[in-house]
């Protein structure tokens, strides 16, 4: 009887396979082993000093390294997208959060919870409208549609900017990839049609924004929308990290969405009595 009998016959019951027990968080994503750390194949230390961070992020993703041009268009995205200012909701609830004493992870990750469709989705519902454009359908036909609705385009017009000033300098990177070979450029041209498009009819035109933008090449580089949103929230969260990190080191304690000599507006009923008969 071998060992492994013998201890099944004492347990009463058979073993469950190693196989089973190793293979149930079975990734192709990181090898470790005592002394050995490989991401996707390659030994960690024949990667740090080699490769920057946005192509250790698309290795990890798509399992392979990209080129230096689609290497130098993923950077440039999540550069692009890093932050936009302490108005943010995501922004603002970080630094909220980083004055009530929670840790900066807490404050990081309280800031994160807050991208959703709303606040944080436009990029990937932009994919989504481009990948409609790109497979034939008419841009005219799509903003109508929106139109129609009364909603906005995603990826295009700035509540802020009249033109987003992260814009021109993406598309331009986009244009050289294109010129180069790196990528088709067919969502490129499905967002310039998208833009004139808008155009169409208004004394004013409608530019896309970052989300359009970092859309574009987010597509051009063969990510599918989902992915496209978790990358605007890696970039994002650099832009959190930096300003929770900010908010404790000034040493404000519960900090507010108001100043403190300002109280939020009431609308509600009057001051009112409690009936007799409580």
């Amino acid at each position: 009887m071998s060992e492994r009998e013998e201890r099944e016959e004492a347990m009463g019951e058979p073993m469950i396979e190693e196989r089973r027990v190793t293979d149930w968080w079975s990734t192709a994503v990181t090898e470790i082993r005592p002394g050995r750390i490989a991401l996707r194949g390659y030994p960690v230390e024949r990667l740090i000093g080699r490769v920057t961070f946005a192509e250790q992020i698309w290795l990890m993703l798509r399992g392979e390294l990209p080129t230096p041009a689609q290497g130098r268009l993923l950077e440039a995205a999540l550069v692009a997208a890093v932050d936009h200012g302490p108005q943010a909701p995501s922004i603002a609830a970080a630094r909220m959060a980083a004055t009530c004493g929670v840790g900066l992870n807490s404050a990081v990750a309280t800031g994160v919870g807050l991208l959703g469709d709303v606040h944080g989705g436009a990029g990937q519902q932009c994919m989504e409208v481009l990948a409609r454009v790109v497979a034939g359908a008419d841009a005219g036909a799509v903003v109508a549609e929106f139109r129609e609705r009364r909603a906005y385009v995603p990826g295009f017009g700035h509540r802020f900017h009249p033109r987003d000033p992260r814009r021109d300098p993406l598309l331009a990177l986009v244009r050289e990839a294109v010129d180069e070979g790196a990528v088709a450029g067919r969502a490129l041209a499905a967002g310039l049609a998208i833009e004139a498009a808008l155009a169409e009819g208004r004394s004013r035109p409608v530019p896309m924004n970052i989300d359009g933008a970092t859309a574009i090449i987010y597509a051009e580089l063969g990510f599918p929308p989902e992915l496209g949103r978790g990358l605007f929230v890696l970039s994002r969260s650099v832009g959190i990290l930096a300003h929770a990190w900010e908010e404790r080191e000034g040493g404000a304690r519960i900090k507010g969405p108001l100043p403190r000599p300002l109280l939020a507006g009431y609308h509600g009923a009057p001051e009112r009595e409690l009936p007799d008969d409580r």
